[in-house]
């Protein structure tokens, strides 16, 4: 399956904003960002003429690169949220959030999305009792997501339950760190993901 091998904060200083792809890097002074605030490459400080065109471009690569995603499987989700009812923006960002490495991430028991796919992909991560380990398995309302009894001893788990409480778990989503447990109770609204992009111009971007 085809990803993106480059280096991560590479795409944060393309969006002059902290997408938060490395974990705990992106809280510290190390952050690259923070040291060069500025587009890479030799042109990286010159002014560019922000058309709509690339305003609506550029909001679509955030929000593909914010959750790990590449072109072709970003547009079928944008398809699919685009048959959906409802605004087609909302439901593209409820599709994304409702993905099973997000929801590992969302619920503290991985650093970034990145970690959290690695954790799913090695088949650490039960999905209602069964071994799961695609990254992009959707949740649904009253799903039960958790840690395989086998790999509950790994450090990246025991890290998580040290650290429960550190991080705010979304409204939708009930994290129970004493038994590496999430618990889904609804797919989100609007107004409960802050993940910063404008989905409006992507919506603008595929409808051309």
């Amino acid at each position: 399956m085809a990803r993106y091998t480059g280096a991560d904060c590479k795409r944060c200083r393309r969006e002059k904003q902290k997408l938060f792809l490395k974990g705990a890097k992106c809280e510290s002074a190390k952050c690259p960002i923070e040291i060069r605030p500025y587009p890479p490459g030799e042109h990286g400080r010159g002014r560019t003429k922000d058309s709509e065109y690339l305003l609506q471009k550029r909001e679509k690569q955030k929000c593909a690169r914010i959750y790990g995603i590449l072109e072709k499987q970003f547009r079928g989700y944008y398809n699919e949220a685009n048959r959906q009812s409802g605004k087609t923006g909302e439901n593209l960002l409820r599709i994304l959030e409702s993905r099973l490495d997000n929801v590992v991430y969302r619920a503290g028991f991985a650093k970034s999305r990145d970690h959290a796919r690695q954790l799913v992909r090695h088949g650490h991560i039960l999905l209602n009792g069964r071994k799961t380990d695609i990254p992009s398995a959707r949740v649904s309302p009253s799903d039960i997501v958790e840690v395989r009894e086998s790999s509950r001893a790994l450090t990246p788990f025991q890290v998580a339950q040290a650290e429960a409480g550190d991080k705010t778990v979304p409204a939708w989503l009930e994290s129970v760190p004493s038994r590496l447990r999430i618990l889904v109770h609804s797919l989100p609204e609007r107004q409960v993901i802050d993940t910063q992009v404008q989905e409006q111009l992507i919506v603008e971007l595929y409808s051309k």
